[in-house]
């Protein structure tokens, strides 16, 4: 299944990269990556060594109207990659313990801006947004598609900008 769906992905994102993407669902470009799952001792290599090779969403990925959920999963995919960088590149926190602190707190800021944005429309938000405090965070990790953040083989991260700050409080670890 895991497979099926890593496939389908890569072939969605290379058709992207041609120039197609306008023809493609934008919520079946995110199956395979939101929401993202918790960063735990078992995937933190993972999430540290091979952030390039899993999916971004360029503003380019989507048509240029409609799809509102879509582009909201695909800025928070975005933003947690970003701030995972941050993490995982040795200037903010040092040692397994610390980057995995950095990246809960990364993950936990990325999906809590997904669900305000959720708030902010005139839909219907996210099912875990409804959850609150430790529930939210379960529900999130239930549906998580790609625990082990395995990356897409032959697929290369394009360079998304990042639109807001993540700042990691060491305090809280």
């Amino acid at each position: 299944m895991v497979w099926t769906s890593t496939l389908f992905t890569i072939l969605i994102l290379q058709f992207i990269s041609l120039g197609g993407g306008q023809n493609i669902d934008p919520d079946v470009q995110l199956e395979s990556s939101f929401p993202p799952a918790k960063p735990s001792l078992t995937n933190l290599n993972a999430i540290c060594l091979h952030g390039s090779g899993r999916a971004r969403y360029p503003a380019s990925s989507f048509p240029p109207s409609g799809y509102a959920y879509a582009r909201r999963a695909g800025n928070a995919v975005n933003r947690l990659e970003a701030w995972f960088s941050q993490c995982c590149n040795g200037d903010v926190a040092r040692g397994n313990e610390q980057i995995l602190c950095c990246a809960k707190q990364a993950w936990e800021a990325a999906l809590s801006q997904f669900c305000t944005e959720e708030f902010s429309t005139m839909t219907l938000a996210h099912e875990c947004c409804e959850q609150k405090g430790e529930d939210r965070w379960k529900c999130f990790t239930k549906q998580a598609p790609n625990p082990s953040y395995q990356s897409l083989p032959g697929y290369l991260a394009p360079v998304v900008p990042q639109d807001r700050i993540f700042t990691w409080d060491p305090n809280t670890c």
